[in-house]
């Protein structure tokens, strides 16, 4: 296996040829230490996340870790899938800091720290907390949008406020704003997407005076004031009246980044180039993408994108094509990541007509036998034990009662309990994870192990409880999961306190890197 030091990283780092560097660790892991660069692809979950990565199997790739092995085991699965170009960082993140480079904490870096240096550099208006509860009160002509999830804006929201996704804002804010005297407010639950949401509309050229909420949900209750839960107002789906309008904004702002707009024939080359990588994404609302999608493509909502690139994007050099039904959200999101410093971003036209509905992405390890059982036949096995592997913050939500949780990449933790057991029984939110994880069960256990059809949801549906516990696992076993503020039990102002001067810090950060280059 080729070992590689962290000075020949660095300089591959600055070549300008593709590479990932794909993190092995567990995500709570790689949210402690990990280089700027790096992007998450835990070994627990290697056979989701691998492939999305790196749809070219010639890609230049580097494994790490914190020098404990567990690079080395996602490098050979690398290999195994048929990735010709995988090399190891010898030492991992402690040798990276002892040849004098800059490791960084926190998930979605690149992304947070470009939000930083779009407030910075376009200086971008804000207001405290303090002062929008004052306007409200004071029954200001004023609107206030939240550039995130519907799920997450359901968590928690500002009060009066609506859910209009970031990459939506563009798009919508002519038929949701149509007095230009009107104030546009926008917030996320910290920093980044109130920035990126605010700067979206100024660069489209809204007319309206738009500023971003400081700190977002989190500066709001740490002055003391309350947020509104289990709301669900939201934008008008389908497409707006004012969609010509916005076309001729995104235009112009795509115009000033460079983004190069290309015919479905160019994307049909690009997508038969086997020598370079290439990212296909729908930028529309989800709900949108779950009628119709390109055969190919990945769900990636524009505003999700720009705030977590490293979600879909690990290779760092690749071609990324962008597409929607007409073109505003592709325009204005690959702008923002032109900016981000991806030099070869387009957009796609025409590429939805005719898209059938989605069809899930192959997992060909699925394709292995696994025995299942249905949720009616483990209702009737009161003493089979189940081992979940959803994510913590997942299986503090909602488990079958009982059920232990685990960590793929480490369930010798559990054998113990499964000694004498009559059957074991894997599950997953969707039964995707359990089906992968049967075979390292088996190897733990005597007793017979199933994975149960269609996973927790299964469950569900088919009437069976579920029983939640926010303490369990405790905050610090979620090695899986990087705990935001608000998903901890203990010391989440702190949190909070930490976690937005983190990010105001990541311009500083950055510099000290040195490997890092915004703006076109």
């Amino acid at each position: 296996m080729k070992r590689i030091d962290a000075p020949t990283l660095r300089g591959w780092i600055g070549d300008g040829a593709e590479l990932a560097i794909l993190d092995a660790r567990e995500e709570g892991e790689f949210g402690a230490s990990h280089l700027f660069w790096a992007v998450p692809c835990p070994f627990s979950r290697r056979e989701l996340r691998a492939r999305a990565l790196l749809p070219c199997r010639a890609t230049r790739v580097v494994c790490v870790d914190d020098g404990r092995g567990v690079a080395e085991r996602l490098a050979a699965y690398l290999e195994s899938i048929g990735c010709t170009d995988v090399a190891v960082l010898d030492g991992g993140t402690r040798a990276w800091a002892a040849a004098g480079y800059v490791l960084f904490s926190g998930v979605n870096v690149p992304s947070k720290a470009f939000g930083e240096w779009v407030e910075h550099h376009y200086g971008t208006e804000s207001v405290d907390a303090p002062v929008l509860k004052q306007w409200l009160d004071d029954g200001r002509d004023m609107v206030v949008l939240d550039s995130r999830t519907l799920e997450e804006f359901r968590r928690m929201s500002i009060p009066r406020g609506m859910s209009v996704p970031g990459g939506e804002l563009a798009y919508r804010i002519a038929d949701l704003v149509p007095n230009p005297e009107t104030l546009i407010v926008v917030n996320c639950a910290g920093r980044t997407r109130s920035i990126m949401g605010a700067e979206s509309l100024r660069q489209a050229g809204v007319p309206n005076r738009v500023v971003a909420l400081r700190n977002g949900t989190m500066g709001w209750e740490l002055a003391g004031l309350e947020c509104d839960r289990g709301r669900d107002a939201r934008f008008q789906t389908g497409r707006p009246q004012s969609a010509e309008l916005a076309m001729s904004r995104a235009t112009a702002f795509a115009g000033r980044t460079g983004v190069r707009v290309i015919p479905v024939a160019e994307l049909e080359r690009f997508a038969a180039d086997g020598s370079r990588t290439l990212y296909v994404l729908d930028v529309r609302d989800p709900v949108e993408f779950a009628r119709a999608a390109r055969p190919g493509s990945l769900s990636a909502p524009g505003g999700q994108l720009v705030q977590a690139t490293d979600g879909w994007i690990g290779v760092r050099g690749a071609r990324i094509v962008l597409m929607d039904d007409d073109g505003v959200r592709a325009r204005m999101s690959a702008a923002w990541l032109r900016l981000m410093g991806h030099r070869d971003v387009f957009v796609a036209e025409g590429a939805l007509a005719g898209a059938p509905p989605p069809t899930a992405a192959s997992v060909p390890e699925l394709e292995a036998p696994v025995d299942l059982i249905g949720a009616d036949q483990l209702a009737a096995v009161p003493d089979a034990v189940v081992v979940d592997l959803a994510r913590s913050v997942e299986y503090r939500d909602g488990h079958i009662r009982g059920a232990l949780w685990g960590i793929r990449s480490r369930l010798d933790g559990l054998k113990p309990r499964l000694a004498g057991a009559r059957m074991v029984v894997a599950t997953s939110p969707d039964g995707v994870l359990a089906r992968l994880a049967v075979p390292e069960l088996r190897m733990l256990t005597a007793a017979p192990v199933r994975a149960l059809a269609g996973g927790t949801a299964a469950w569900k549906q088919s009437g069976g409880a579920l029983e939640k516990d926010r303490a369990n696992p405790p905050d610090e076993a979620c090695l899986d999961f990087y705990l935001r503020p608000y998903d901890r039990n203990s010391g989440i102002e702190e949190a909070m306190k930490a976690y937005l001067s983190w990010e105001i810090d990541l311009v500083h950060e950055i510099e000290r890197d040195g490997t890092v280059r915004f703006g076109v």
